[in-house]
């Protein structure tokens, strides 16, 4: 009998060691297909075992394709607020080299300005990046047209409200997506644009990226009223790049901007928020496409004191601009060989200092 339960036990012990080494060496089950494993994460979205609890608010459901997918986390996105804005640091390393002909420099005027404040650029910093500078308008202009021939007349009305503004933001988005260029900055009559920093600070973000480069004018994000339907609206908030200072957006985030932006698209969006196009730009970008603006210290604007910034770091600087501060005049201080009579913007002078080689700056120049 003892020896009739040793054989057995002897016999499933080889069994299950067999068994064991079978296991080991056998090759392991294929890993599903690109297409399976997608299917499968877009069903874990909505499935059991406590999924619907770690997920967002909205995908508690089951999710059957990834356009859906996205669009729910687009939402979600939107309803947990802004996400962190990464700070001004040190410079960033290069990502791509960068000619001026790949950039793409809106300047955005009316016809009643064209001698007060364009002139005043053409003599300046458009004066040597004409071929990266595209000027549009309202209105025929053949004094202005035989000084450049990047001159784009929008027929949007000349009013300063906000159709008219997002008129042309309209026209700028489609001529610079027709141009092929990697990067679209967009500026206003009264900025002069260093393109030697807009360039370094350009070329260390691929354009390919989505890349929304600029300078929020509020110190929290802008509250606005979304048109969702007919009879239905909802509250939405975001953050913008004020066209005061200027931005700049990569083609990369251009483009997945089209459905919104394109072929008169623009005026359509900005009419569900009712807000000006610098705005609208903001609520494609931050509050559709979830892509967060980067904020830059460098881009300046007439809203804010810009005799702080200081004459001894204007080569880094990539925009700035003149007009009034808390009812003063408002612009970069700085030394030179004009008066602030003769420059009261001081572009003059701080063209002269960053090309003295200007033949109108005066040679003796002291800054």
């Amino acid at each position: 009998m003892l020896r009739r339960c040793g054989r057995r036990l002897l016999l499933a012990l080889a069994g299950a060691l067999l068994a064991c080494l079978l296991v080991l060496t056998a090759d392991p089950p294929p890993a599903p297909e690109p297409a399976e494993r997608g299917r499968r994460a877009l069903r874990s979205l909505g499935g059991p075992a406590g999924a619907a609890a770690a997920a967002p608010r909205g995908f508690a459901r089951e999710v059957h394709s990834l356009s859906e997918y996205f669009g729910r986390l687009t939402r979600a996105r939107r309803d947990a607020g802004p996400p962190p804005r990464p700070a001004d640091g040190p410079p960033r390393p290069p990502a791509e080299a960068l000619a001026p002909r790949d950039v793409f420099i809106a300047v955005k005027t009316t016809k009643k300005f064209h001698r007060a404040r364009l002139d005043l650029l053409l003599e300046t910093w458009v004066s040597r990046h004409k071929e990266m500078t595209f000027i549009f308008t309202d209105g025929e202009d053949e004094v202005l047209a035989r000084h450049t021939g990047n001159v784009v007349n929008t027929n949007c009305s000349a009013a300063h409200s906000r159709q008219a503004l997002s008129c042309k933001m309209a026209v700028e988005y489609d001529r610079f997506i027709a141009s092929g260029r990697k990067w679209f900055c967009h500026v206003d009559d009264d900025n002069y644009v260093n393109v030697r920093a807009l360039l370094r600070l350009l070329a260390s973000y691929p354009h390919t990226q989505d890349v929304y480069l600029g300078k929020p004018s509020l110190d929290r994000p802008i509250q606005a009223t979304e048109r969702v339907s007919e009879n239905k609206m909802r509250p939405v908030h975001f953050w913008f790049a004020t066209g005061g200072a200027g931005f700049c957006i990569s083609r990369g985030l251009a483009l997945k901007m089209s459905p919104w932006a394109s072929g008169g698209h623009f005026m359509s969006t900005a009419e569900r928020i009712r807000l000006p196009d610098d705005c609208t730009i903001g609520y494609i970008v931050e509050a559709l496409l979830g892509v967060p603006l980067i904020r830059s210290g460098l881009f300046h604007s007439h809203l804010e004191n810009l005799q702080q910034v200081p004459a001894s770091e204007l080569h880094e600087q990539v925009t700035l601009s003149y007009g009034m501060f808390e009812n003063k005049r408002n612009a970069v201080h700085i030394k030179g060989p004009f008066s602030v009579e003769a420059d009261p913007s001081r572009f003059r002078s701080i063209h002269c200092h960053l090309y003295p080689d200007t033949p109108w700056c005066p040679h003796t120049a002291i800054f």
